[in-house]
């Protein structure tokens, strides 16, 4: 188990490498230059090429690529912005504590609705507390972040006055963008896990628990539940990775200072420091999400530790 954990935290820097050769190469091929946005079209040819030469925009890719990972590798220093002239990492670690948590929160809170609902639905099949829901599903699956998003901040922020309508400057500024990211997520969550609990229910080991006379409870809770929710895990690891990465619309909405927010801000002036700083923290998070799985997966299926043991003898 500790061999594999050590193998996929190594497999990150590969990963990163790719990530940011991948970024240099994307910006190197869009039209523009952070000078020329700086300093507006009255600047004059030399002053442009004088603050790109001060700014190492104009060096040939290989070489900017390559001075930027050695940056970082060695000296953990991922540059100056080029727009505010002040340390990326200083810049984008608060943001990016705001949307890791509006991630975390929206994930819990769709594990929280969708999860058990889904249980209930495939437990209560072609009834009435299976086709409610299943349909309310449907239709929440269909709405878009923003959308949802506006008639939250028309309700509860316009009408109502409970919760603020931008910023961040307590708990409750977190409710209504977390739910605007995480309801639609929890209506997939309910159909998946509603999917994979009828598969589990179908198979021979349930109804071999039934014959034996285990309570329902216990053939839904103990023998079913388990191997269904090994699916449920990955596809709920994969939502909080896109919540991180599509936070975005609700950190635009709502004016959360969210690494999201800032990312697209930022290409507008080619400042290649943060957009690639932005984006290397939030492809390690995608990572280190998947890992937690896997060794979730350890956790809920005994196979899976047996491989490890054996692995490891």
């Amino acid at each position: 188990m500790y061999r594999y954990v050590i193998n996929r935290l190594l497999f990150l820097i590969p990963s990163v490498l790719g990530v940011i050769f991948i970024l240099f190469l994307v910006m190197s091929m869009t039209p523009g230059d952070p000078a020329r946005i700086l300093l507006g079209d009255a600047a004059s040819q030399e002053q442009i090429a004088e603050l790109n030469h001060q700014l190492g925009y104009d060096l040939p890719f290989l070489e900017k690529y390559g001075r930027y990972v050695y940056q970082v590798v060695v000296h953990q220093d991922f540059g100056v912005s080029y727009f505010t002239k002040q340390s990326v990492f200083e810049e984008i670690w608060p943001r990016y504590i705001v949307t890791v948590k509006l991630a975390f929160i929206g994930v819990v809170l769709s594990s929280l609705i969708g999860i058990p609902f889904g249980i209930y639905t495939a437990v209560r099949q072609y009834s009435l507390w299976d086709t409610i829901p299943s349909l309310i599903a449907f239709f929440i699956a269909a709405i878009p972040s923003f959308v949802l998003g506006m008639l939250l901040l028309y309700l509860f922020s316009l009408k109502l006055n409970w919760f603020p309508s931008y910023g961040i400057e307590s708990f409750t500024s977190y409710i209504m963008p977390a739910l605007a990211v995480s309801i639609p997520p929890a209506a997939i969550n309910l159909r998946f896990t509603k999917s994979s609990m009828l598969e589990s229910i179908r198979q021979d080991y349930v109804r071999t628990a039934r014959a034996k006379g285990a309570s329902e409870s216990t053939v839904i809770w103990k023998h079913a539940l388990k191997n269904a929710l090994l699916p449920v895990v990955t596809n709920v690891g994969m939502s909080l990775g896109n919540l991180i990465c599509g936070a975005v619309v609700a950190e635009k909405l709502f004016s959360i200072p969210g690494i999201g927010s800032l990312i697209v801000d930022r290409i507008t002036y080619k400042d290649e420091p943060v957009i690639i700083a932005g984006t290397i923290l939030i492809s390690v998070c995608f990572t280190v999400v998947m890992l937690l799985v896997d060794l979730i997966y350890a956790y809920i299926d005994p196979r899976i530790r047996a491989k490890y043991a054996r692995v490891k003898g």
